[in-house]
């Protein structure tokens, strides 16, 4: 899959494709990513790329031509038809079906704003989907992009060291899109603190039962959302039911 990512800083980017476990996915290609520069792009000498707000106020605003240029640029060279999405408070938050759609397609291009806004004509022309981080404000895109490719290239094939790993993940429909369980290591006592005794008991059908009850509780206390939509779709057994009736 490709991804093209419109961005002012493609600089930012380095560390993401060149560090970590996930530099795999993005070194074998097969999370191909693609930077493209509007300012390369806009006109004039000094290539400007934002202009102030009609009807005043603060900021500045990114202009609908040179993003629009760039755009169709990459959409000549890509010859296929993937979403064009753009990071704003606006989009819908970003979630696991979000990112394993993504991590299962083409792939799509990434705009990444940068001071006020966009100008809204090349959002109404252009962009396909918006996707947020959450309730809150960034500089700019490129983390938010960051944090989607990271997601996407975990899920890739052979990128992380066991092909089980994202699947007890948190928020994966293996675990019914619950939250992950509390896990542990060695040593067994650390700092007066000890290893719950079921996950020593070598009793395998305990310590799933054991993570499941956690999963449920932790979920339950911090997530009550997750276990409501949980039971909506019919994911929760009987077991799980007396056991969230009686914590």
């Amino acid at each position: 899959m490709r991804f093209d990512v419109v961005t002012l800083f493609p600089e930012l980017f380095a560390p993401l494709l060149t560090s970590g476990i996930t530099r795999r996915a993005f070194e074998s290609g097969q999370v191909d990513v693609h930077f493209s520069n509007p300012r390369d792009f806009a006109s004039g000498n000094y290539r400007r790329v934002d202009d102030r707000p009609f009807g005043g106020g603060p900021g500045m605003v990114m202009m609908a031509e040179p993003l629009t240029l760039c755009l169709k640029s990459i959409q000549v060279e890509r010859h296929d038809a993937v979403p064009v999405v753009l990071f704003s408070p606006a989009g819908v938050p970003l979630s696991h079906s979000v990112v394993a759609r993504l991590a299962d397609s083409q792939g799509a291009v990434l705009i990444c704003g940068r001071y006020e806004g966009i100008d809204q004509r090349f959002i109404d022309a252009h962009v396909t989907q918006q996707i947020s981080l959450g309730d809150f404000v960034l500089s700019g895109g490129e983390i938010a992009a960051m944090a989607l490719l990271d997601a996407v290239a975990r899920l890739q094939p052979g990128v992380l060291g066991s092909a089980d790993s994202h699947q007890q993940d948190s928020f994966n429909p293996a675990l019914d899109g619950l939250l992950d369980c509390p896990h542990y290591t060695r040593p067994e006592n650390w700092s007066g603190s000890t290893v719950p005794e079921v996950l020593l008991s070598g009793h395998h059908d305990r310590i799933e039962r054991w993570r499941r009850e956690q999963r449920l509780a932790l979920t339950a206390r911090l997530r009550p959302d997750l276990i409501a939509q949980a039971r909506q779709a019919g994911r929760l057994s009987p077991m799980d039911e007396a056991f969230l009736l009686g914590h």
